[in-house]
């Protein structure tokens, strides 16, 4: 059986400056200069050494694996001075047998690289490109009979579920190295056994089958296989499933389980302020916690393979999940292995995750392509790649503003989606829905999305007349007013996905008052802030029961009048001024009030039993805290 072992403490770290500190995993060298601006942090190679005691293992009947979860971007593992292997692709698990190079006592080495080359991806997009061993790193003792671990990463084992009427057929493909006979037993989630059989690829149905219902009910089995030789346990695995259908109406939108289900929801990238990408599973748990709050039921995970962990709380909770590999931003002809490498590892990896429907070949990949011909080659094979490794999904990707609806890179995966963001870097909200229209008009068969909108919001600027450009937390929120509006009279796109959930590290930005970030988040960086925009998805997609009153920290206001407006997936409002009731409005999502605007404001929103409270006061002179001081920046990033 499997002995598994995390070696996370006390590593040797040789930085960028040649200074050699003691560290623990997770951990990346770009922490800091990677969210500071500037577009300057190191890009090269460090090294990583520890040492460990060998595992107890019988040499003649085991091996010992070692495995890391994620390492960025490229690593080369050497052990006790021999070579173990070497891997391209930040984003992926990747193991090696280490069994003929033990010893009692080991030494390990690891070469991280992120340095700018042509091969391996991402090296050019809107993000940080964190170094480091940001991920598990754990050693593996297992029979020399066992599920296939070298196999891209994989589990081992393949779990195909199909609905049939009221009962599931369920496939069951293993590999395995070594001899054995293969035994699968299928439990339910109270840990029943439901279905049972022998061999390394069989079909099992479950009768009257649960099925995995979206974030309505989410149910989830479990596969357990088993290797016997010679009546013996040698290795055993367990994997969770979900039963469930889905397809996409290019005219009705997305359907699961038979029934109309739009996606509604958003993107997220996995780093935190001060820590980069080198994240606990307690962060995981909580960004999934605040996503589930806003009552969202899809996920983009951008812009390359996330942690098993959170494709587990995907699962778990129900979200429905757009899963894509860093091809991004630049068609690189040197890459094109990488990039085939990179989806094989996403798909081997993930592919027995209910909450996944389609893989994502590429994203914005025609900003600076120079060789079209190639790199439209290289999508359809991918596309094609993606196709034959799983029968049961789609394929998209995401095409930037200048692609174009003619263009042919749109055309070749089974969806489509765009990342537009018409209101923030050009004027006019309605060239959204002129946009949508247009594209439904020319292709009314071909499913279409957006994969990314969104605009700079800080919830440290303000305006009571807010316009493009000037990054309030106001101008943010009357975008996304505007948006989902613009959806609901667009109801047959396949999915829709907020950019982004959280702020994140974009070294090389200058916008906002606050280099090297991307501020299109709802929530910040450090997760402390809900911005406005925030309650505005919550008042519509959450049945949680709220009220919001907006602009809580634009205190200081000029003029005789306020607005104030309010948030609420509640019918009505009442809004009290210093104790009075000054108006109540009936109506859906946002409530605006006008009071007058004389001293000090003592504010309070009811909804049924739910209320916020708020302060404003006049002022004379507007606060000039609450405005973007621009500087000169050599930021060529955007607005």
């Amino acid at each position: 059986m499997r002995e598994i072992t995390k070696i996370m403490k006390g590593w040797e770290f040789t930085g960028p400056d040649g200074t050699t500190t003691t560290v623990d995993l997770p951990h990346t060298w770009n922490a800091r200069d990677g969210q500071d601006g500037g577009n300057d942090y190191w890009r090269g190679t460090c090294i990583y050494r520890t040492r460990f005691a060998a595992p107890q293992f019988n040499t003649a009947s085991h091996q010992v694996w070692i495995q890391f979860d994620g390492v960025n971007a490229s690593a080369h593992v050497v052990l006790n001075g021999s070579p173990v292997c070497n891997h391209d692709g930040g984003y992926s698990t990747f193991r090696a047998n280490i069994t003929e190079l033990l010893r009692d006592e080991n030494e390990l080495t690891v070469e991280v690289d992120n340095s700018k080359n042509d091969r391996v991806y991402p090296q050019k997009a809107d993000f940080t490109f964190y170094g480091g061993i940001y991920r598990d790193v754990s050693l593996m003792v297992v029979s020399k009979d066992h599920f296939t671990l070298d196999y891209f990463g994989g589990p081992g084992i393949r779990i195909t579920p199909t609905v049939q009427g009221a009962d599931a057929s369920v496939q069951v493909t293993t590999w395995h190295d070594g001899e054995g006979e293969v035994s699968i037993e299928l439990l339910d989630a109270a840990g029943n056994t439901v279905a049972t059989g022998k061999g390394p690829d069989i079909t099992l149905t479950i009768f009257n089958a649960h099925l995995w219902n979206g974030v309505k009910d989410p149910y989830l089995y479990s596969c357990k296989a088993r290797l016997v030789v010679n009546g013996t346990v040698e290795d055993e695995t367990t994997t969770r499933f979900g039963v469930r259908s889905f397809k996409v109406d290019p005219k009705k939108g997305f359907f699961l389980n038979g029934k109309s289900y739009p996606l509604h929801g958003v993107s997220r990238h996995q780093d935190r302020k001060g820590l980069g990408n080198a994240i606990t599973r307690e962060m995981h748990d909580e960004d999934m916690a605040l996503i589930k709050e806003i009552g969202a039921n899809t996920i983009r995970l951008a812009h390359y393979q996330h942690d098993q962990y959170f494709y587990d709380l995907c699962d778990e909770v129900g979200m429905v999940v757009w899963a894509e590999i860093p091809y991004i931003s630049e068609h690189m002809p040197n890459g094109r292995e990488n990039t085939i490498s990179q989806m094989k590892e996403l798909i081997i990896q993930n592919y027995n995750h209910p909450c996944i429907v389609c893989w994502g070949v590429s994203n914005e990949i025609t900003i600076s392509t120079k060789d079209k011909k190639d790199m439209l080659d290289n999508h359809r094979q991918l596309n094609d790649l993606c196709h034959e490794m799983d029968k049961t999904r789609l394929t998209t990707l995401a095409c930037y503003a200048m692609c174009g609806p003619f263009n042919r890179s749109a055309h070749i995966t089974d969806m489509v989606s765009w990342n537009l963001y018409l209101g923030w870097y050009v004027p006019g909200f309605i060239l959204n829905d002129l946009w949508m229209g247009f594209f439904h008009l020319c292709f009314p068969n071909r499913p279409f999305g957006y994969s990314e909108y969104g605009a700079e919001g800080m919830p440290n600027l303000h305006s009571t007349h807010p316009h493009r450009g000037d990054h309030t937390e106001e101008y943010q929120a009357k975008y996304h007013e505007y948006m989902l509006r613009c959806f609901k009279r667009h109801p047959w796109m396949w999915a829709t996905h907020v950019w982004n959930m959280f702020d994140f590290a974009a070294d090389a930005r200058d916008q906002g008052g606050e280099p090297g970030m991307n501020h299109k988040g709802l929530v910040t960086f450090d997760r402390k802030t809900k911005k406005d925009s925030f309650y505005l998805y919550k008042a519509w997609w959450s049945d949680e029961a709220f009220v919001h009153i907006c602009s809580k920290r634009f205190v200081e206001r000029t003029g005789s009048t306020a607005t104030v407006k309010v948030y609420s997936n509640q019918s009505t409002v009442a809004l009290y001024v210093n104790g009075n009731k000054v108006g109540e409005q009936t109506g859906e999502h946002v409530f605006t009030f006008k009071v007058p605007l004389n001293g000090e404001l003592h504010i309070q929103a009811v909804a049924g039993d739910r209320t916020d409270e708020s302060v404003i006061r006049h002022v004379d002179t507007p606060n000039p805290e609450y405005k973007l001081h621009k500087t000169k920046s050599k930021s060529a990033n955007w607005v």
